[in-house]
């Protein structure tokens, strides 16, 4: 049987625990608490450090027009000039082609802009020429062709030009413009969409003038991930180890030439 005094003692043990319990819980909480508020100052300062990936629109049209663009064109052209790896030159002949088939593309486009202004007279001149041609379709419905069916054949694949050579700048790769060319054709209309959207004569200018400059910034940028101009890291050890080299291989080619 316990007696009075094992009773006190037992009681004042369970009571030392308990107080050491709850001291232990409180600080279990308070640790709780402070990962949490470490998490959350992580989470905004990684918020607070992370560039718009939305940024607003810019104040002009034409700018806004030619981001929405460049972001379907310049990948495609990305791909299409990285794997132009042989030489140099052949992705120097692509870049001219884009560059100067997109000028060429867009300048037919801005004249047709500007044609209703001279709709009357291209009309009696379209009358004119109708009537010529008339005429002469009667002439040559009497021409007789005497050439054999091999003959006319071999012509006609003479007359027919490869729609590359139209394309093509004389004296450029031709690996580069044909790449070019396939590029061209998946890009071309999506180029003159987006011009065409713009009648506002500021808008295409300055649409026109930043795509042209935009394609040869992104020519460079390709170019500089393909062929990187670095300089290799070096130090003091390694280059006079290298200084020393030389006279050193050449001191013992001398001694072993004397020795001989």
């Amino acid at each position: 049987m316990k007696t009075p005094e094992d009773l006190l003692r037992e009681n004042v043990r369970d009571l030392i625990s308990l107080v050491k319990k709850r001291n232990n819980n409180k600080v279990s909480e308070e640790q709780q608490l402070r990962q949490i508020i470490r998490e959350f100052l992580k989470h905004e300062l990684k918020e607070a450090s992370t560039p718009d990936n939305d940024p607003s629109p810019h104040k002009s049209t034409g700018i806004n027009v030619l981001e929405d663009l460049l972001k379907k064109i310049v990948p495609q052209i990305e791909d299409d000039y990285k794997l132009l790896t042989t030489s140099e030159e052949q992705r120097e002949s692509y870049r001219s082609h884009i560059i100067q088939a997109t000028v060429q593309t867009l300048t037919p486009v801005d004249l047709n802009n500007d044609a209703p202004d001279q709709a009357p007279e291209s009309a009696g001149l379209e009358e004119e020429v109708d009537v010529e041609i008339s005429d002469d379709d009667d002439k040559d419905d009497m021409f007789i062709d005497i050439r054999s069916d091999k003959e006319r054949a071999s012509e006609d694949e003479k007359e027919e030009e490869d729609p590359r050579d139209a394309f093509g700048i004389e004296g450029k790769d031709t690996t580069g413009r044909n790449m070019a060319y396939t590029t061209f054709k998946k890009i071309e209309s999506q180029i003159i969409d987006s011009y065409d959207m713009l009648s506002n004569p500021e808008d295409q200018e300055i649409f026109f003038d930043y795509l042209i400059a935009n394609l040869k910034l992104y020519f460079d940028k390709f170019e500089g991930e393909i062929a990187p101009s670095v300089e290799e890291p070096t130090n003091q050890a390694y280059d006079t180890a290298k200084q020393e080299q030389p006279a050193a291989a050449g001191g013992g080619e001398e001694q072993l030439d004397l020795e001989i």
